[in-house]
């Protein structure tokens, strides 16, 4: 085949898409002012989160959050001063937490994160990388079954996407991890999840294996895209003009300008999350384990234990926070107390939060302008499903799956 398209960003679902796109022999160049991984990609969790359903928004959120905001152990922070730029948007994403709309927007999220580790080794096995994909638990952590107990609304959404938990009680806390500390009581264990042990490596060893099949990757950033009669035709980058017959958007919180570009305001703003990593450490837990009290995931991972989460709002421009940070560090030794490490990594990433919590994937118009983005906490365990809809919808594929709850004009009219 003839046609080109330009992919617009090296995260895991622009270069799932790639990869998908390229396999039906599609000539692709992603480009990226950073390169391949390096980004959100980088930085998260790593946890394939099928059971992922769940959007921040709860029922009871606008009540709860100025106390959450007050509690030094709570893991949510606001920068006061970013709060005027910040407020629009947060009037609209308040404005989903309630249950209609919190249940509405859970069975949306399930068709992309449910089959994530099938997904993922979908994605790796023709490549020779499937083992970047370890099968293993999601444990999620309390400290009493009451704490548990508490969450029974969140846990009745993941059973509705198929996610019924094993409950582990007293002794046998510490029989199933023992690393756990003891004021960890009650674990609820879900089977069919997974993890990857690096995920900027792994998104940077695809992204290669893209490259050895024919594929261009450019590191350039994007100033503009060419329309001609309301048709793509082109994008300008720093590099250069790459002409191409269809573009994907998969730039994350980045997308936002490149979208105003082409007559469209996205609600969308950057989530801050934190990761500490415990390099060569020791003491840690032997597969993803979920903090409840921290709302964190500790990841054993080949650089040592991650511990990542926290949820900020300040922006893309300020530079990070030492409260979230302690935060962390406080409960990861709390819940592991013989954890030791030989150094300390810490690093800030921005996750892109649309205001109703659902990615934007699909056509712009007639334009030939795709969009995959806004993926929110399920940037790595939606990337490959995502990137297999976008190209399939961008070769006129049909699907099973239906579209509309993603679809990137649901905000405009325009």
């Amino acid at each position: 085949m003839t046609r080109h398209v330009a992919v617009i960003g090296a995260g895991i679902v622009g270069v799932s898409a790639a990869i998908w796109l390229q396999r039906s022999g599609v000539n692709v160049t992603i480009i990226d002012r950073a390169g391949p991984g390096a980004g959100t990609s980088h930085g998260n969790a790593g946890v394939l989160a099928a059971s992922g359903v769940a959007p921040v928004t709860g029922p009871g959120l606008l009540r709860k959050a100025p106390f959450m905001l007050l509690d030094r152990d709570v893991p949510l922070y606001l920068r006061l001063s970013y709060l005027p730029r910040l407020l629009p948007w947060l009037v609209k994403y308040m404005g989903y937490a309630n249950d209609a709309d919190t249940r509405r927007i859970s069975a949306a999220l399930a068709p992309i994160v449910s089959d994530s580790v099938e997904q993922h080794k979908s994605l790796t096995a023709d490549l020779g990388l499937s083992d970047w994909v370890t099968d293993s638990d999601y444990v999620f952590a309390y400290r009493s079954r009451a704490d548990f107990d508490a969450e029974a609304y969140t846990w009745a959404l993941r059973a509705q996407a198929g996610f019924t938990p094993e409950l582990i009680e007293g002794a046998a806390v510490l029989d199933y991890e023992p690393a756990l500390g003891p004021e960890i009581t009650c674990l609820a264990t879900l089977k069919d999840h997974g993890f990857i042990r690096d995920p900027g490596g792994y998104v940077a060893v695809l992204a290669r294996a893209f490259e050895q099949a024919g594929g261009t990757i450019m590191q350039a950033e994007v100033k503009d895209v060419d329309l001609t009669s309301g048709t793509v035709t082109a994008v300008q980058t720093t590099q250069g003009t790459v002409t191409c017959d269809d573009i994907l958007l998969a730039t994350g919180v980045w997308s936002k300008p490149l979208m105003a570009k082409l007559g469209l305001n996205v609600p969308l703003e950057s989530e801050r999350g934190y990761h500490v990593i415990f390099e060569g450490a020791t003491g840690g837990p032997s597969r993803p384990v979920m903090i409840a009290s921290g709302k964190f995931v500790a990841t054993p991972m080949t650089q040592g234990v991650r511990c990542a989460g926290i949820l900020e709002f300040g922006g893309l421009e300020a530079g990070p926070s030492k409260a979230p940070l302690a935060l962390l560090r406080r409960q990861a030794r709390a819940a592991f107390p013989n954890l030791k490490a030989s150094n300390e990594i810490e690093w800030l990433g921005h996750r892109p939060a649309p205001s109703d919590s659902l990615p934007l994937i699909g056509q712009i118009g007639t334009s030939r302008v795709y969009t995959a983005f806004g993926h929110h906490h399920i940037g790595l365990t939606g990337g490959p499903k995502t990137g297999r809809l976008i190209a399939g919808m961008i070769l006129d594929q049909p699907t099973n799956t239906d579209m509309k709850p993603y679809h990137p004009q649901r905000f405009s009219n325009v």
